[in-house]
């Protein structure tokens, strides 16, 4: 019998991702920190691989539909710290937990479905190791008046 099991490599290929190269800290900070079995993630943002940043108010000038691409885009971006840092995402044992900021209207209450994008990409590449706790917050900003901010936290393997 066979194995159909597939990497994340094979996930994202499937899914027609190609990992960008990590995007740079923007202040006097990592982009992760490994503590034993654990890996922490910065909170990264909407950035193309370009350089450029998506900005804006969800709930005003950007809409949910937008947002969620965007936190999808946080999630290619947070993958790419996690190859970078780790080099091989196969070490992924588990996505623990998702911090998802939205710059949002004070009106504004469908946060979830916005970091959704993320959530659905992690799940997507990882499958039920991808499964998450997570928190998904309204912020009257974000830095660079980007859209969607998110950070997170992941267990890993052992290196073989």
């Amino acid at each position: 019998m066979t194995s159909t099991a597939q990497t994340p490599y094979d996930r994202l290929a499937a899914l027609g991702i190609s990992l960008p190269a990590p995007p740079p800290p923007i202040a006097n900070f990592v982009t992760h920190v490994q503590d034993g079995d654990l890996l922490y993630l910065s909170g990264q943002g909407p950035r193309e691989a370009d350089g450029v940043l998506h900005s804006g108010k969800v709930g005003d000038d950007v809409s949910v539909e937008q947002a969620y691409e965007h936190a999808r885009l946080v999630g290619v971006n947070l993958l790419a710290v996690m190859q970078d840092a780790l080099g091989d995402l196969s070490r992924v044992k588990r996505v623990v937990k998702l911090l998802g900021m939205v710059n949002a209207t004070p009106q504004f209450e469908d946060h979830p479905s916005v970091i959704n994008g993320c959530s659905d990409l992690l799940i997507d590449v990882f499958g039920e190791a991808g499964q998450h706790a997570r928190s998904a917050v309204g912020f009257g900003s974000l830095p660079g008046n980007i859209t969607v901010e998110i950070e997170a936290i992941v267990s890993l393997r052992a290196r073989p």
